[in-house]
This record gives structure tokens, sequence and C-alpha cells, in this order.
């Protein structure tokens, strides 16, 4: 390819000048969302492949990525003040049912119940599409946040609430 010839960038339909060294293959440009938008597509296109389908999935890879992940436990850096996150949003309530339960046998539904804190770290790890501590963790804190205002406006009178737009959580 000609030094001066020019190309557009299929994210941002810039023109730009495609290195040299790619010999002609390079579609899109330097910038920062454009590499992006270069490696999500290129992904897809591995991922599309029948032979990569369950490409990682098998037993195999399985039992030597958790053997890894037993070795290397503390690979991965935690934020500042951020340890054992989950347990510190965990608010431990005491329910005195025994009295109300003596009269009712125990139904499939009081034995859901009782495990609600599973339940709403699958349903949070389901919505943010990764059961990883290290995703969830921030989203449980920032639910915890908007929880915790949620009460305190409707304790608090009427005239002191101020409403704030609902910003979403993006997980990358």
């Amino acid at each position: 390819m000609a030094r001066g010839e020019r190309r557009k960038c299929k994210s941002c339909l810039r023109l730009f000048r495609p290195d040299p060294r790619g010999h002609g293959r390079q579609q899109y440009c330097s910038a920062p969302r454009c590499k992006r938008a270069s490696k999500t597509a290129s992904q897809a296109r591995w991922l599309a492949k029948p032979e990569n389908g369950g490409y990682f999935r098998d037993p195999w890879h399985v039992a030597r990525v958790r053997e890894w992940r037993a070795r290397k436990g503390s690979y991965w850096p935690t934020p500042s003040g951020a340890g054992n996150a989950l347990q510190d949003v965990k608010m431990a309530q005491a329910v005195d049912n025994t009295s109300k339960m003596s009269n009712f046998a125990a139904s499939p539904l009081q034995e859901i119940i009782t495990a609600q804190p599973a339940v709403l770290l699958g349903l949070i790890a389901h919505l943010i599409g990764t059961p990883l501590q290290d995703d969830i963790a921030p989203v449980v804190r920032r639910l915890l946040r908007l929880g915790q205002d949620i009460i305190a406006a409707s304790q608090a009178r009427p005239a002191d609430v101020v409403a704030r737009p609902i910003r979403r959580v993006q997980v990358e």
C-alpha cells in the first residue's frame, strides 16, 4: 500500500493512513474507541467459527483454570478498601419466627426464602452476565447505596426528598 493512500475506518468512518507493515489488512484507525471496535469484531469473527464455539469450555480446561485459581488466589488486585466486599454488604437480621412457625409445616416457599442471599447474588450475576466476585462487588455496592437512599428518602419528609437521576451500571 502506498504511503499516501488513505482508507476509511470501519468504526468512526474517518480517513486514516494504514500502517504499511499491515500490507493492506488494517481496517480500523488507531483511536482507542476504534481499537475496541476492532477487537470486538475480531472476537466475534473468531467465535462464529464452528471449531471455536466451545473453546476452553471442555472439562479439562475448566479443571486447569480452577487449579490455577486455587494456586494464584491473590493474583487479581483488589481495589483499596474492598476486602471481602460481598461480606461487608451483608446485613444480618435477627428473626424470631419460632413461635409463628410452630403451627405451620415448612413449605417449599419458606425453604426458598431462607436462601435469599444466594438467590440475590445469583440474580445480580445473571443480570450483569458474570459470576466473578470482582465484577459483582461494585454492582452490589451501588445497589446497596441505591437501596439505602430509597429507604432514607421514604423515611424523610416529602419536602426533603430530592430527585436524583438513576445512573446505569455498565460492566465491561
